[in-house]
């Protein structure tokens, strides 16, 4: 189980809201820190990974949890520059 510095809640939204919120908070991070970034929307499982190719960030995993009736994404993200 990884640990992360700092956790962003966007169970309810979908693409692009999660890459956008990522984007918004990871800017409040310092560099080495790390970003969870919880999900409910399938589309992170690619859209996270290439978000980070993009920005540089480094992509440190993806866990996968069964909660209830959903399924919840947990993308670790952790802030290079």
């Amino acid at each position: 189980m990884m640990q992360a510095d700092v956790k962003l809640d966007t169970i309810g939204y979908f693409c692009p809201m999660p890459i956008i919120m990522t984007s918004k908070k990871i800017k409040e991070l310092l560099p080495g820190q790390v970003l969870e970034v919880l999900s409910d929307d399938e589309g992170i499982k690619k859209d996270m990974p290439a978000w980070c190719q993009t920005t540089g960030h480094e992509m440190l995993g993806l866990e996968e949890e069964q909660n209830q009736s959903k399924r919840i994404y947990k993308a670790f993200v952790k802030k290079t520059k």
